[in-house]
């Protein structure tokens, strides 16, 4: 059974894709600070605590480990905070990942999986977002992706790097099993939040804007699953190691839900009244980002399994109830 390096692993998307790994007959080994993971999402696999700009952690996990290729989820990825504070992003997503690059070119692995982000864009000229759209980002979180991407071409083209950039849209929903999910300290992605008035943890949810030119006003995004966002990464990383070329590669689902509509959503299928109220728009929302899936089916046969609204929910909503 080969390890493989999921930095991140106790996190969101790092922990379903620890889980997906395993079932494929890998070791995912996940390398977690525990910043903003939790050490009870590691159940599938190795844990080490550790700091990826660390080069003495990093130094005793590769004397512990053998590795066979690295999945990098470790980042820091709040727009909001991106934007008043750059220098923690740039120290953690650009400083840290350069400092993990240079020991996996030390220890002569192979294949990087990169979680990338549609932030690289910026706002849209054309929809849906295909790989060839123009990349302006407009906050220190996409730059510091958008810069780790660039590096990643010269490594390859310097030293040999085989890697996958996946530029992800809105991760959402949660194992369909229930036995890891999203659970963020701030939260601000729009499910859980909705789910936390279901639950009567929060009292409503703001909606920024309903005077978008969208069918309802509400800015629409492409949710796409967790578990669809995992499955795509061991694509990913098998098709590098069957000899595929290093590449860019949206995952999204190519459909669009509105705010409101998963308001609605949420409404039916858990039976509670979301209350919501309307506040002004936030700076720099594009009113509608909806990718272009193409090159995730066509290239690595990708085929999401929870590709509608309702499944998205009903499996937050699974893990939700058991925060």
């Amino acid at each position: 059974m080969k390890n493989i390096l999921v930095t991140g692993g106790a996190g969101y998307i790092g922990s379903h894709c620890c889980k997906e790994l395993f079932n494929k007959g890998y070791n995912p080994v996940a390398f977690d600070n525990l910043v903003y993971g939790h050490r009870k999402n590691v159940k599938w696999g190795d844990f080490f605590k550790g700091d990826v700009g660390s080069q003495k952690d990093l130094e005793t996990f590769f004397e512990k480990y053998k590795i066979d290729a690295v999945i990098h989820f470790a980042a820091y990825a709040y727009v909001g905070e991106s934007v008043t504070n750059p220098q923690k992003y740039y120290q953690n997503n650009l400083k840290n990942t350069i400092t993990l690059l240079d020991y996996i070119l030390k220890k002569k692995i192979n294949y990087f999986i990169f979680s990338s982000t549609c932030a690289t864009y910026g706002d849209p000229v054309r929809l849906p977002l295909d790989e060839n759209h123009p990349q302006s980002p407009i906050n220190s979180y996409g730059r510091s992706k958008k810069m780790i991407e660039e590096i990643l071409k010269d490594y390859g083209n310097a030293y040999g790097l085989k890697f996958m950039g996946l530029r992800y849209f809105n991760a959402a929903g949660a194992d369909p099993e229930a036995e890891t999910g999203e659970q963020h300290d701030p939260e601000t992605h729009l499910i859980p939040l909705v789910l936390d008035v279901a639950t009567g943890k929060r009292d409503l949810i703001k909606v920024f804007g309903t005077d978008y030119d969208t069918k309802d006003g509400s800015c629409i995004r492409d949710y796409v699953h967790v578990s669809d966002l995992a499955n795509a990464h061991v694509l990913a990383l098998e098709k590098l190691k069957s000899g595929g070329q290093s590449e860019y590669i949206n995952l999204g689902t190519g459909q669009g839900n509105s705010v409101l509509e998963v308001i609605k959503k949420a409404s039916e299928i858990t039976g509670k009244k979301i209350i919501f109220r309307v506040v002004d728009r936030r700076p720099g929302d594009p009113p509608v980002l909806v990718a272009s899936n193409k090159k995730a089916v066509n290239e690595l046969g990708w085929k999401p399994k929870y590709a509608n609204l309702d499944d998205i929910i009903q499996t937050a909503w699974n893990w939700h109830k058991k925060l």
